[in-house]
């Protein structure tokens, strides 16, 4: 594609690469430099300044070339990781020395400018991975979301670096049965605190955990171990702050011009996702990451607060976001067709995960919040009252196959006051333990994808704090170490039976067999494919049930496959060891019954192999005419 080109796709908000011609990128016009493209339309002078010109740019003045306001300027023997800033005089006679918006790379903060990169060279050996990788649609997914600066760290408190990270944490990922990596934002921000979720360097790899380079060879690491990797991306605001976004020329550049829309309830500032220049370098940037770092996934953030004005409906919806999203999807899938497009949305604005033409937001997966709010309600809650609430955890099938769901546990659950996921659980510490291997049975079993934050595996008591690394002394403890073998266990069942992926979003692949016992606050549903059958049983209460009957959709033995309540998992070990043979009876409308022992709290999996099964009898034509 021509610079022309790129020059009228990014005033038309179709462009997926303007990364190719701003920012700054080395070249050879005669001799060896660097080149520097910014759009700055408000400006009346703008100089390139930096440590390669001791931050005087009197001799660097960047020249107009378009009348729509693209200042270019090359720069001859200027060397890689260079720092720079954009000094621009407005018409008033205010300078701004600004960050580039189109950097590939940044000083680690406090320190704001710009270095220059040269990312052509990154040496890539993922060809496998990425010939074969889908959006996994019909594949299992547990998502492992990692804060980078706060999995693990160094004795003397240091961040570990993207290639500690490479060392560390995917082998802990891949042992323990995880298929991605979520990052929250690696986009370059000023604020810890903010977890990346206020940026300002929307194509700056954080320098906080090394360079570019480094990430790439992360990425690389992952695909060769086949995890995928996700990243978090937030193209709803950005930070205030003086070398950034805001009043990037002198005047509202990449926010509304309307004060009451720029300011965002964070203290941000908003995107103007209306004008087209920002759509462009919005959609360029979802598509660096994916072109530039081969990533796997990109997660949107806070899309109720793109699709209404402040995420408030009676506001009414954002028109101009809305076609956004439906742009920057379109351009991702057609660009991109094997990155998963998901949807952290917290409205019930319907058509996110379907396709554009149908009217559909163009997501390939939405987070199912409302099933994580009903799911930790419901178990926080008294068990006697339990029976008043029971539709809480069935309520989510009567909407699941309206979306493409994943069901997330994630940083935004275990914060601000909440509590950790384990600490939820309604009672003492030990109900609350078996509680919480209860809950991992009905996440694991129920239709959708998975998603879990970092240390949920661990059974954490601590929030997430950015500052502090997940709780690993809990291991030495023999109640956490066999909580994460339960974990790992769970995660491999369910990477290696497909009955639980191969159907999520096919209404053939779940099936109730009882939603309505909330007397006795049970809950029992199986998952089928060709091969086999999974029947869950869930026992939401302390009540041990020695001879608990229900009905089986096959003739055949049910084999014990997991008990929340062995031994090995620190349970009071009430299981089913041996196979159970079903029996002619009519209960839940089926027509043949288990007999099972189900602990208090107790949840348990039950397999049927389907090439076991022996045929029914046909009636003989003596038995037709009696």
């Amino acid at each position: 594609m021509t610079y022309t080109t790129i020059i009228e796709s990014f005033h038309q908000g179709h462009s997926v690469d303007a990364y190719r011609l701003f920012g700054a990128h080395f070249c050879y016009e005669a001799e060896e430099g660097v080149r520097f493209t910014v759009y700055a339309p408000h400006a009346k002078s703008v100089e390139v300044i930096g440590g390669f010109n001791k931050w005087d740019g009197k001799d660097h003045i960047m020249e107009r070339t378009t009348d729509t306001g693209i200042w270019s300027l090359f720069v001859p023997s200027v060397k890689e990781w260079e720092t720079y800033k954009y000094r621009i005089t407005d018409w008033n006679g205010g300078k701004h020395d600004k960050a580039d918006p189109f950097a590939f790379y940044s000083e680690t903060r406090p320190q704001t400018a710009s270095k220059i990169i040269q990312l052509d060279d990154l040496k890539w050996k993922d060809q496998k991975w990425m010939k074969h990788r889908s959006k996994n649609f019909d594949q299992p997914m547990h998502i492992y979301e990692v804060h980078a600066g706060s999995w693990k760290r160094y004795e003397d408190g240091n961040c570990f670096n993207y290639s500690e990270l490479a060392l560390q944490l995917i082998p802990y990922v891949k042992e323990h049965g995880f298929t991605h990596i979520e990052l929250m934002p690696l986009n370059e921000h000023p604020f810890d605190g903010s977890w990346g979720y206020q940026a300002n360097g929307y194509f700056s790899c954080t320098s906080r955990y090394g360079n570019p380079k480094d990430f790439a060879e992360f990425v690389n690491e992952c695909h060769k171990n086949e995890i995928g990797v996700i990243l978090d991306m937030v193209p709803v605001h950005f930070v205030k702050d003086d070398h950034g976004l805001r009043e990037f020329d002198g005047k509202a550049l990449y926010e509304y011009k309307n004060p009451s829309d720029a300011n965002s309830q964070w203290g941000t500032c908003n995107f103007d996702l209306s004008n087209e220049e920002v759509r462009s370098f919005l959609i360029s940037s979802a598509a660096f990451w994916c072109d530039i770092y081969h990533i796997d996934g990109i997660r949107i953030d806070a899309v109720a607060n793109m699709i209404f004005w402040e995420g408030n409906k009676d506001r009414g919806t954002n028109e101009g976001a809305i076609a956004f999203i439906r742009r920057l999807n379109y351009y991702l899938n057609k660009t991109y067709p094997e990155v998963m497009l998901i949807a952290e949305d917290s409205s019930d604005y319907p058509k996110v995960t379907q396709p554009i033409l149908d009217m559909g937001l163009g997501f390939d997966y939405k987070w199912d919040l409302g099933w994580m709010n009903d799911t930790l309600s419901y178990y926080a809650r008294d068990p006697i009252y339990r029976k008043y609430h029971h539709n809480n955890l069935s309520f989510s099938m009567a909407y699941f196959y309206s979306e493409r769901f994943i069901m997330p546990l994630s940083h935004d659950e275990v914060v601000h006051g909440k509590k950790t996921i384990v600490d939820r659980m309604w009672g003492d510490y030990d109900q609350k333990f078996s509680q919480v291997r209860n809950l991992y049975i009905y996440m694991m079993t129920h239709p959708g994808k998975k998603l879990n934050f970092m240390g949920n595996e661990l059974g954490m008591f601590r929030e997430f704090d950015e500052a502090r690394e997940c709780d690993w002394f809990l291991l030495t403890y023999p109640r956490h170490d066999s909580f994460l073998h339960y974990f790992e266990d769970l995660n491999k069942i369910y990477l290696h039976h497909s009955s639980l992926s191969k159907y999520d979003y096919d209404i053939n692949g779940f099936r109730w067999i009882d939603a309505n016992n909330e007397e006795l606050s049970i809950y029992s549903y199986y998952r089928e494919d060709e091969n086999e059958v999974l029947l869950t049983v869930l026992n939401m209460t302390p009540v041990a049930h020695e001879d608990f009957k229900l009905g089986v959709p096959y003739k055949g033995t049910y084999t014990e496959l997991i008990n929340s309540e062995r031994d090995i998992y620190d349970g009071c070990n009430m299981c089913n060891f041996k196979p159970i043979r079903s029996k002619k009876g009519k209960l839940n409308n089926l027509e043949n019954t288990i007999s099972i022992r189900l602990a208090p709290f107790g949840a348990v999996v039950f397999r049927l192999d389907k090439s076991k099964l022996v045929p029914e009898k046909k009636p003989t034509k003596k038995q037709i005419k009696k």
